[in-house]
């Protein structure tokens, strides 16, 4: 279970390091995906395969299940660990998240989602100012 909030650094070979409360949760081998919001999912490999088998169950010709799937599976990148504990963040996704240097790994449960950390200051700032209307919409899936 990934929980918490961490702040790090890309260095200028767009390299980072996943936080040691992460670590153990990944086993070395990750999988990186367009997410919601303009974030990154994060995955462990064990993980990213429940997503890809539960997905190969939709049918294969409906366009509404395909496209978002199209998506996110052309962004996926799997990413192992250097000797150093470093992992390689890839140019298609840093765009996409709009990353430059400042990162945030937010725990998301079953998840790590990684976030410029602009971006995820001004989405905390914007969500939190109605948190107990979102918190009460969770009710609508049981919870």
């Amino acid at each position: 279970m990934f929980l918490g909030e961490f702040e790090q650094k890309c260095d200028s070979k767009n390299r980072f390091r996943i936080p040691n409360k992460f670590k153990k949760g990944v086993n070395g081998e990750i999988v990186l995906l367009k997410g919601n919001d303009g974030c990154i999912f994060i995955l462990s490999k064990n993980s990213f395969e429940a997503l890809v088998a539960k997905a190969s169950d939709l049918p294969m010709f409906d366009t509404n299940a395909q496209k978002p799937l199209r998506l996110i599976f052309s962004s996926a990148s799997e990413l192992e660990e250097d000797n150093q504990g470093r992992f390689l963040l890839p140019n298609n996704l840093k765009k996409y998240a709009s990353i430059d240097k400042d990162l945030v790994f937010v725990g998301a449960g079953n998840r790590i989602e990684l976030w410029a950390k602009e971006k995820w200051e001004k989405y905390c700032e914007t969500e939190n100012s109605h948190i107990d209307e979102l918190l009460q919409g969770l009710g609508d899936y049981g919870i």
